[in-house]
């Protein structure tokens, strides 16, 4: 497969069973042959998304004094800012040449799951930074849960399996800023080949050309959305709960041509995570003689512990 397929999600939420059950099975075969689609139809509308990104660009071109305030020592990164180079891919030295900013979850009703997770960080210099931030992560919340009630089908479970796992889960809003570079960068990339740990990832900024995805013979191909398109790909927890069924595709953001090294790029990931006891344990109808259980038993919240280590975002 030497591209990513598109298809809108409108087509799941009308009253068309057929368009309904065609949509199951474009987003089902495309995330078992290359693990990426593009997605039209979300929740997300232009003035939204004009908003977010004219506020994470406020953010980032806050002198960089300000920005390092509101870097919480303790918490793995999970909320507000991570600094330009402190995170890595897995099994990488080099840092990423990215600064990136953390939206969490906004719980409700659930006080275990309040004080389980780092509170939010507010921005005192921006007043409708965080405003816009919750919106746009509820509006991505939304179009997930739809989508894993689409994968839910295509895997012959319960159509509403993953809502009670999703709900309050432990998901992530991640604007991100690549700066300027500014001189040859001896080994580092924009963000290193790599794998999501979530169950999707939902990405708004894959217009423009730097996102690549590997398909199954290796090969790079350019992954780059239509405006209004999000680029949305399975991650390591739905991997390994579906037996490798589902593919979790590795991906890098590839640094531009020389005569563009003077240019930022920002893109925005939504990582969609279940509530952190949610069972990784791989579904039984994805057990068969030719597909053994390949993923030892695990909760989520275990497991993305690992990957923060990993990532050296957290230190054991």
């Amino acid at each position: 497969m030497n591209s990513i397929p598109s298809v809108d999600l409108k087509d799941f939420i009308s009253n068309d069973p057929i368009k309904k059950q065609q949509f199951v099975e474009q987003i089902g075969k495309a995330y078992e042959d290359i693990g990426f689609v593009a997605l039209k139809g979300h929740f997300l509308n232009e003035h939204l998304e004009a908003d977010l990104y004219s506020e994470i660009k406020n953010f980032f071109d806050l002198p960089q004094d300000k920005k390092d305030t509101y870097e919480i020592e303790g918490i793995g990164g999970q909320r507000g800012y991570t600094s330009f180079g402190k995170e890595h891919a897995k099994g990488k030295k080099e840092g990423d040449l990215k600064e990136f900013w953390h939206f969490g979850q906004y719980v409700e009703n659930d006080e275990k799951l309040e004080s389980e997770y780092p509170k939010n960080v507010i921005v005192s210099e921006l007043p409708k930074f965080n405003a816009v931030g919750e919106e746009a992560y509820k509006m991505l919340e939304k179009t997930a849960k739809y989508v894993l009630r689409a994968l839910a089908i295509y895997l012959d479970l319960e159509e509403t399996y993953f809502d009670s796992y999703i709900k309050n889960g432990n998901s992530i809003l991640r604007p991100i800023h690549y700066p300027p570079i500014t001189s040859e960068p001896k080994a580092a990339v924009r963000a290193a080949a790599h794998g999501d740990i979530n169950l999707i990832t939902l990405l708004m900024g894959a217009q423009g050309r730097g996102l690549q995805v590997q398909n199954n013979a290796g090969e790079w191909i350019d992954a780059i959305a239509q405006p209004d398109e999000l680029m949305i790909n399975v991650g390591d927890m739905l991997s390994r709960h579906t037996n490798n069924k589902l593919k979790s595709t590795i991906h890098r953001v590839i640094n531009p041509p020389k005569e563009l090294w003077g240019t930022s790029r920002y893109s925005i990931p939504f990582f969609m995570h279940p509530i952190s006891d949610m069972k990784l344990n791989v579904l039984e109808n994805c057990i068969d003689d030719n597909h053994p259980k390949q993923f030892d038993d695990i909760t989520a919240g275990d497991y993305l512990y690992e990957r923060l280590v990993e990532l050296g975002l957290i230190k054991k």
